[in-house]
């Protein structure tokens, strides 16, 4: 049975993890950072991530530091709903598994809803007048490029997302009955 508890910290942690995810892929495709939504995602992001980067860098263009501090906010958000929901807080390696497969599942429902959306304004309104539907172009052509390239022409029709999107949806669910439910029965 779900408590407003639970639904209060899993929202509130959640869309901070998203945020966290977001300024990830930013810098991972190079999105443009002058853009309103990226502005919003780097000042939500900055106070703790530019005193992280001191500490913790890069490696190989990627920003390890953003990816430390999602994991340790979705770990935080496990101990939380433990407390406040259970009687006893499991071992901290159940903790640790449970709060790295949450964070990849997040991240893959980010770029699934990101490429439903984009797929959607292509249909409604194709042009990139609007600064999230840029982001979101940016964010998702290099994940829809290969796969677009993979099919054969569709005489106009981009078949790429609807591919993309079975592939996301498989992998979140292999993601849930292989790891996440067995680890929660061990509970």
């Amino acid at each position: 049975m779900s408590s407003p508890f639970q639904f209060l910290i899993e929202t509130l942690f959640d869309l901070y993890i998203m945020v966290i995810l977001l300024r990830f892929l930013l810098q991972l495709f190079r999105a443009d950072f002058y853009n309103p939504l990226s502005q919003f995602v780097v000042r939500a992001t900055n106070p703790v991530l530019k005193p992280l980067r001191k500490v913790v860098p890069g490696y190989g263009g990627i920003d390890v530091s953003s990816l430390l501090f999602a994991y340790v906010v979705s770990l935080v958000k496990y101990l939380l709903l433990f407390a406040v929901l259970a009687s006893a807080i499991p071992p901290f390696s159940k903790l640790l598994l449970i709060s790295l497969a949450d964070l990849l599942n997040q991240g893959i429902s980010l770029i699934f809803w990101m490429i439903l959306i984009r797929a959607l304004m292509s249909w409604v309104s194709p042009g990139l007048n609007n600064p999230i539907v840029s982001v979101i172009y940016q964010l998702t052509e290099p994940l829809m490029a290969p796969v677009r390239r993979m099919l054969p022409p569709m005489g106009g029709l981009d078949l790429s997302p609807v591919f993309l999107l079975l592939g996301l949806q498989f992998t979140l669910m292999a993601i849930e009955s292989w790891v996440l439910s067995p680890l929660f029965r061990l509970l």
